[in-house]
């Protein structure tokens, strides 16, 4: 059984008007994280999921707003049940960081190693290693080549193709905020039920 998360409980007031750090951002739970201290940071999935479902793939290139709250189900979906957590929660350290392109990553490498901590950080409160399975990256390109495929123009389907990912075999029906930020908790409680009643452990 996985464990309560301190910000599934409402921060209190003393949490809420602490003065935030030059190097902090302020949750929609109310607590801040500070990006030098992010393993003292309190936070939960409600927070991941709100921040997720705002933000939009493809730093909101695509013809349609898609949220990486649904991009993390679909990716989920395609993963036996023992990788489903960790398919889930495969990009939530976005939730604090924000959605860099790939292309921009590669010229920080200050952020990299800014990123890697945080995804640590956010990893372990969910009871996860460090560093994801290779089933989980397989998983993300194979969604990235159906996602390019439906909400991109032709040239990135076609990059798509290049990159040796085969598209999956559906359509992606983009959601509101609301919807996504709803499915990814419903997946989450999901998975967490189906961990429960097999007796795996976090």
């Amino acid at each position: 059984m996985l464990p309560q998360h301190h910000a599934d409980v409402a921060p209190t007031a003393v949490a809420r008007h602490q003065a935030p750090s030059a190097r902090a951002i302020t949750t929609q739970s109310g607590f801040t994280f500070d990006f030098n201290e992010p393993e003292e940071a309190i936070f939960g999935i409600e927070d991941i999921a709100h921040a997720l479902s705002h933000i939009c793939r493809f730093t909101g290139h695509t013809r349609t707003f898609y949220s990486v709250a649904q991009h993390s189900v679909l990716v989920a979906d395609q993963l036996p049940p023992h990788l489903k957590l960790a398919g889930l929660l495969h990009d939530a350290a976005e939730a604090f960081l924000g959605d860099v392109s790939s292309p921009l990553k590669a010229l920080l490498p200050d952020y990299r190693a800014i990123e890697a901590r945080v995804e640590a950080v956010v990893l372990r409160q969910f009871g996860l290693p460090p560093t994801l399975p290779p089933e989980i990256k397989a998983a993300d390109l194979a969604l990235l080549a159906t996602e390019q495929r439906y909400l991109m123009p032709g040239r990135a389907a076609d990059w798509a193709r290049r990159g040796g990912s085969v598209p999956l075999p559906f359509e992606i029906v983009p959601l509101a905020p609301e919807q996504a930020k709803a499915l990814f908790l419903g997946r989450y409680q999901e998975i967490l039920a189906a961990r429960s009643d097999s007796g795996a452990q976090p």
